[in-house]
């Protein structure tokens, strides 16, 4: 956490700080990005940097914690959806949402994996314990699985999906790589797997029976 003169600072001012240390993790990776040549790029002296964090995790930690908000405000809260044709666009918006943010927020992108494990994915297993919930309600998300290990696990698919989806739109591409929709595709078809029971996955994400 920040120290209190940080969040005193004006609106514009803490934005900039978290902006070029956002750029220097990033860039240099979070074990590695230099502290003293982060608060020289941000424009203050180490002695003054000392007035906002206790040093270079506390930085840090509040970079992770800001790159996990803009994740999630960039997601919205999951809206419970009344039937499975509205859950399944309302989760390919907010998926197709995230993927666009990170494709044009190239440091938020870098950081996200560490921002997401920082908080032990606490905010971010939220939003899927919500869609989940949902999911039940509405019959297209099994119920013979634990709850709390389906949400993790859901969170998990996603996040690896998103991983790899990005380190494909930043790599050139391969002769017979997916294009975007199918990779968006694959996503689903993991997912109506993972959250069907045994047996063949239908259309509409529930396992047919037999």
């Amino acid at each position: 956490m920040p120290l209190p003169r940080f969040d005193r600072l004006p609106a514009e001012r803490r934005e900039q700080i978290l902006r070029v240390a956002r750029r220097h993790f990033a860039d240099h990776g979070t074990e590695s990005a230099s502290y003293n040549k982060i608060i020289e790029a941000a424009g203050f002296s180490k002695t003054a940097a000392y007035h906002y964090f206790d040093g270079r995790e506390d930085l840090l930690s509040t970079v992770l914690d800001d790159v996990l908000l803009r994740l999630l405000h960039t997601l919205g809260p999951w809206v419970p959806a009344s039937g499975r044709a509205e859950f399944w666009a309302r989760l390919e918006a907010g998926a197709g949402a995230l993927a666009a943010h990170l494709r044009d927020h190239p440091d938020d992108l870098a950081l996200a994996d560490a921002a997401i494990g920082h908080t032990g994915d606490g905010p971010w297993l939220k939003w899927f314990d919500d869609l989940v919930t949902n999911g039940r309600q509405l019959g297209i998300v099994r119920t013979d699985v634990d709850h709390g290990l389906l949400v993790t696990v859901t969170a998990a698919v996603v996040r690896a999906a998103d991983a790899w989806a990005l380190a494909r739109m930043t790599s050139p591409p391969a002769p017979g790589d997916a294009v975007a929709d199918e990779e968006g595709a694959q996503l689903w078809q993991l997912l109506r797997g993972l959250w069907s029971g045994a047996g063949p996955v239908t259309e509409e994400g529930s396992a047919d029976a037999h």
